[in-house]
C-alpha cells in the first residue's frame, strides 16, 4: 500500500485530495497547523472519520514508509514536514503535481478556471453531471451544501467514470499544468499576481484545450480569446453569445433569469450567479448534456458554503451573512448583489495575507466605496497572519484610509477581532444585514455564528 502524507491538509485544495487518494485505497495521514492551534475542529473530525491519520506538523507523521509529502503553494522548506522529508529522501510534491495527475487519468477533463467565481462554477457543473447521472469525479475549493450530510468533507465527487471537473487555481501558475478536453476562463481580473502573470497563465491554460474553450463574452480580457477547435461564449449582456441570459430579477432568496425562452431560478444571490450558471451550463452541454435540462438541475443547486452564505437572522430581523469574497471583483460582486435589497450593511473585511493587502489594497479600498452607501459601515481589522518585523509598511488601515479617500463616510480600523465583535454588538441595529468577509482563516465562518448567536 503507497503511503502518503498532506501537509495543510485541512486546506480547501488539499482536503479533497486526501479524501480521494483515501478512497482509492491509499494510507493517508497529514497535519495542519490549524488543527495544531485548536482550530478547525469539524474539518479534523470528517478527516479522521475517513480513516485519515493526523499528526502534529512537526515532522512526526513523516517517517521511512512514507512514499510522498504533499504541500500546499504557501510552505516553504522550514517547514518542519518538509524538513523531515528532505531528510528521509522522500519526494515532496505540490498539491497541483497530485491534482494533474488524478485529472489527466479521466478519459474527459473539464477544468474551470477565472479570477472569481470558479469554485461556485465547479460545483455547479459537478452537481449537474451528478445529479443527471453521469457519474463525475469533481475536485473543489469549496464545500458543497447539497453534499454536506454525506462521510468527510463534502468539497468532492469521487467516480471512476467518464468525467472530471477540477477547480484550476491561477495564483501559483499551476493552472498551466492542465490539459483539459474543456476548458472554462470565467474572467479575469487583478489577484495573486501581476496582470501581466495573470494573463500569461490564461492564455497558456487556453492553448492548452484540447477541444472547447469556453469564455466569458462579458469580460474584457477573456472575450478575445479563441481555441482553433471550438470557442463557446456567455453573457448577461450580449445576446449574440452562444450561451445568453436576461431579464435577471432579485427574489427575496435567490435570483432569477430567462434563459432561451423559459425562466430559471437560482437559491443563489447576485447576477453574477446568473453568469455563473450560464458558464456552467454551456460547459455542461460541450460534455452532451441538454442545457435546459442544465438550468433546470440547477434550480436544485445549494450553492458553496462561505459565499454569501446566510449564517441565520435573529429575532430582530438582523441578517448574517458568511462570505469569502477576498479580491476587488469578488468583493464588488458580493456587496453588490447585497445592496439589491434595501437594508444598511455593516461590513467586516479581512485581509487574508499581507501580498494580498499590499498588491490590491487600493482596489479594494475603490470597491468598496463605489458600491457601499452613506449609511452603510465597514470595518476591517488587521491584516490576516501580518508580521510587522517582515511587513512593517503593511496594514488594513491603510486599506481605510483609502476608502475614506475614495469617499466612503463610515470606515474604520478596529485593530482585531475582538474590537470588530464588540463594534458589531454595539452598532447593529433591526434591519441590518452583517457581512463578514475574507479568506484562508477557517475561523471566519465559527466568528459570523458566535456573532449571530449573541445578537
Amino acid at each position: 500500500m503507497t503511503k502518503v502524507c498532506f501537509c495543510g491538509i485541512s486546506g480547501n485544495g488539499m482536503s479533497p485530495l486526501a479524501q480521494i487518494l483515501s478512497l482509492k485505497g491509499f494510507e493517508v495521514c497529514g497535519s495542519d497547523r490549524s488543527f495544531d492551534a485548536g482550530h478547525d475542529g469539524k474539518n479534523r473530525q470528517a478527516l479522521s472519520d475517513m480513516g485519515i491519520k493526523l499528526f502534529p506538523q512537526d515532522g512526526s507523521g513523516i517517517d521511512a514508509d512514507t512514499d510522498v509529502v504533499y504541500v500546499s503553494a504557501a510552505l516553504d522548506e522550514n517547514n518542519p514536514d518538509i524538513k523531515a522529508a528532505r531528510a528521509l529522501n522522500i519526494p515532496v510534491q505540490k498539491r497541483s503535481d497530485l491534482l494533474s495527475e488524478l485529472f489527466h487519468q479521466y478519459p474527459f477533463g473539464i477544468a474551470v478556471g477565472g479570477t472569481s467565481g470558479k469554485t461556485t462554477t465547479t460545483a455547479m457543473i459537478g452537481y449537474i453531471l451528478d445529479m443527471l447521472g453521469q457519474k463525475p469525479c469533481m475536485i473543489n475549493g469549496g464545500m458543497l451544501r447539497n453534499y454536506e450530510l454525506l462521510k468527510g468533507l463534502p468539497n468532492f465527487i469521487y467516480n471512476r467514470d467518464k468525467f472530471c471537473v477540477i477547480e484550476a487555481d491561477e495564483s501559483d501558475g499551476s493552472i498551466c499544468k492542465y490539459h483539459p478536453n474543456v476548458a472554462l476562463i470565467n474572467n479575469i481580473s487583478h489577484d495573486h499576481t501581476s496582470m501581466e502573470n495573470l494573463i500569461s497563465y490564461f492564455t497558456a491554460f487556453a492553448a492548452h484545450t484540447k477541444d472547447v474553450l469556453v469564455v466569458n463574452a462579458d469580460c474584457e480580457l477573456t472575450c478575445g480569446l479563441k481555441h482553433d477547435r471550438k470557442t463557446v461564449t456567455f453573457s448577461v449582456k450580449d445576446p449574440a453569445a452562444d450561451f445568453f441570459a436576461d431579464n435577471i430579477q432579485s427574489l427575496p432568496e435567490g435570483v432569477q433569469y430567462r434563459f432561451r425562452g423559459r425562466t430559471f431560478r437560482l437559491n443563489l444571490f447576485g447576477a453574477f450567479n446568473v453568469s455563473n450558471a450560464l458558464a456552467a451550463i454551456a460547459v455542461c452541454t460541450q460534455a452532451g448534456i441538454d442545457p435546459l435540462q442544465a438550468a433546470e438541475t440547477l434550480e436544485g443547486f445549494s450553492g458553496i458554503k462561505r459565499r454569501l452564505e446566510i449564517v441565520g437572522t435573529t429575532a430582530r430581523n438582523i441578517t448574517l451573512i458568511d462570505d469569502f469574497a477576498h479580491n476587488p471583483s469578488k468583493i464588488a460582486s458580493s456587496l453588490s448583489a447585497l445592496k439589491e435589497y434595501p437594508r444598511r450593511l455593516i461590513v467586516m473585511y479581512q485581509s487574508h495575507s499581507p501580498f494580498s493587502a499590499f498588491n490590491t489594497g487600493d482596489e479594494v479600498a475603490a470597491a468598496v466605496a463605489g458600491v457601499l452607501g452613506d449609511e452603510d459601515i465597514f470595518v476591517m481589522p488587521e491584516v490576516y497572519m501580518l508580521d510587522k518585523e517582515i511587513d512593517p509598511e503593511i496594514t488594513a488601515d491603510n486599506i481605510i484610509r483609502a476608502a475614506k479617500a475614495n469617499g466612503l463616510k463610515n470606515a474604520f480600523f478596529l485593530e482585531n477581532r475582538e474590537n470588530v465583535h464588540r463594534f458589531i454588538l454595539e452598532n447593529a441595529r433591526d434591519g441590518d444585514c452583517i457581512v463578514i468577509m475574507g479568506a484562508r482563516d477557517n475561523s471566519l465562518p465559527d466568528f459570523s455564528r458566535q456573532l449571530l448567536q449573541e445578537l
